[in-house]
């Protein structure tokens, strides 16, 4: 896949997770990125028959491409991932080199292929090794669409009591017609205690519920909203379609034109609708920017590249790198994927069919996050300090993933393993413990100028009043951050603690769970 701008580059992404986002998820070409695979949701997955061995000798690895798509054995399966991982896997030296024929189910043999290395905060250095069903995958990074009901949860403990909540809804989809808004609170799922159930069977009934396979599955979901009252929403799983820009407003405070833009997928239909916000924005003459993007788990990076140019416009980005990626030491002067040769991504000026992109020339921006911030969104903020606009971060530490993959098909999976790391014309792209607000009181990744902020669930995205967008209001105004609450405001990944949540997206994406799964 690829987009033409003056030069060729491979639509790799940066997730999550996510992708999860992860993109992201990453949501095959620039993608999504990160995340965990739709076999790991709340439990784990099967395992099957190995079959026939193949043949093997201990640090001698076939080319991959010739051992691509014998699909017989999960031992044939085992021996591409083999050499696959080997050749193209960012740290392919911490990698154990492990026997093919050993291992029953070529996704636990995929999870074994990687770095067991950590940051320097503790977290694993690869956080992003996941999978999708290929259709799956094709589907959702292609046009947004997945099997669903178009709700989009948020994890804020992990464990029983459990408090799951709505991070937002899509338009037109079965949760948006059944009234589910933003905050409301997860009781119970086809009768499960959804809070304080503690079986195996229990845990089975709530993944079943919020994760449906199937089309037409039909599910009994209560809940509660901010103000206590329960009802019971009656869900049918239907094709989604995300909404990657789902609010686009103007406020005047009487000294700014402040632009606010809810920014959630870099997907691939992500790019007109910015390009509609952006116009409109400039043709409002906004002289701030918030941009949310505190769910945003990534996706392709010439989306990202293309926003910040919008952003910025051509005096910050002419001739300058928007990011340079680098692969393992075996690749030291090209792309193992495409062959070709390395070249910085330039900051995108036009659009995928070479028309011309509206900017609005702001050398300041501000960007509200949170763990759900990955990968591609985590680019638009390293791209645009790399140019010296000024970054505003208010919000929470970001899921810090400065690397990316290209999608992998083999058997009917789709794999994602890093093989890269990307920097910003500035040279810096260490960032895999995140970044977090300057105020932030607790471990904490590369630090940005602004404010930590909880997020503010009693309020809808984009109301003036929502806790992250009010301080951002707050510092057009004053210069000033509100006064952060005691202890932790937001932590970054390690094992199930959960502060400001990690997202639990339907579809599965790059950051539907990423640290906390139900249990």
């Amino acid at each position: 896949m690829h987009r033409e701008n003056g030069m060729m580059f491979a639509k790799t992404c940066w997730q999550r997770g996510i992708r999860v986002a992860a993109l992201a998820l990453a949501l095959s070409g620039l993608s999504a990125c990160g995340g965990q695979s739709d076999n790991q949701k709340f439990g784990t997955g099967g395992t099957g028959g190995n079959g026939d061995a193949v043949p093997y000798t201990s640090g001698v690895y076939p080319n991959y491409k010739s051992l691509a798509n014998q699909c017989s054995s999960a031992a044939a399966e085992n021996n591409f991932l083999r050499s696959w991982i080997d050749d193209t896997y960012l740290w392919y030296r911490e990698v154990p080199d492990l026997n093919p024929n050993g291992t029953a189910d070529p996704l636990d043999y995929f999870d074994q292929l990687r770095t067991s290395a950590t940051t320097t905060s503790g977290a694993d250095k690869d956080k992003f090794h996941f999978t999708y069903d290929t259709d799956v995958w094709e589907q959702l990074s292609q046009s947004g669409v997945s099997a669903g009901y178009g709700a989009q949860w948020i994890l804020l403990s992990a464990v029983p009591p459990r408090d799951m909540r709505v991070a937002y809804v899509d338009p037109n989809t079965p949760a948006s017609s059944q009234g589910i808004q933003r905050g409301d609170k997860v009781i119970a799922i086809d009768g499960a205690d959804a809070i304080n159930g503690n079986t195996q069977a229990i845990v089975d009934t709530l993944n079943e519920g919020l994760f449906p396979e199937n089309l037409n599955e039909t599910h009994q979901i209560t809940l509660e909203t901010a103000a206590g009252t329960q009802y019971t929403a009656t869900l049918v799983s239907q094709n989604i379609t995300s909404t990657p820009v789902q609010s686009t407003h103007v406020v005047n405070t009487g000294t700014k034109m402040v632009g606010y833009m809810l920014f959630n997928d870099h997907i691939a239909t992500a790019e007109n609708q910015l390009i509609t916000a952006v116009t409109t924005l400039r043709d409002a003459g906004v002289n701030e920017l918030v941009l949310d993007i505190r769910y945003n788990g990534g996706g392709y990076l010439y989306i990202a590249s293309e926003l910040a140019y919008m952003i910025a416009g051509p005096a910050a980005t002419n001739g300058k790198t928007f990011e340079e990626l680098t692969f393992n030491d075996k690749y030291p002067t090209r792309d193992p994927i495409t062959g070709d040769t390395l070249e910085p991504v330039p900051f995108l000026p036009t659009d995928s069919d070479n028309a011309a992109l509206p900017t609005l020339n702001l050398n300041r921006v501000f960007v509200l996050t949170g763990s759900g911030t990955c990968s591609a969104s985590e680019s638009i903020i390293n791209s645009l300090r790399g140019v010296n606009v000024t970054v505003v971060q208010i919000g929470g530490t970001t899921c810090g993933k400065p690397y990316g993959f290209y999608p992998q098909d083999n058997c009917g999976t789709t794999y994602f393993a890093i093989q890269f790391k990307g920097v910003n014309d500035a040279g810096f792209g260490d960032y895999s413990d995140g970044f977090s607000p300057s105020n932030t009181t607790t471990a904490a990744g590369t630090g940005v100028v602004g404010c930590s902020v909880a997020d503010d669930f009693d309020h809808a995205l984009g109301d003036e009043e929502e806790g992250r967008y009010a301080a951002a209001l707050q510092y057009i105004a004053s210069q000033s951050c509100p006064t952060a609450p005691p202890g932790v405001v937001e932590k970054l990944r390690s094992g199930n603690s959960i502060v400001d949540g990690f997202m639990v997206k339907s579809p599965l994406r790059e950051n539907r769970i990423l640290g906390g799964r139900l249990r």
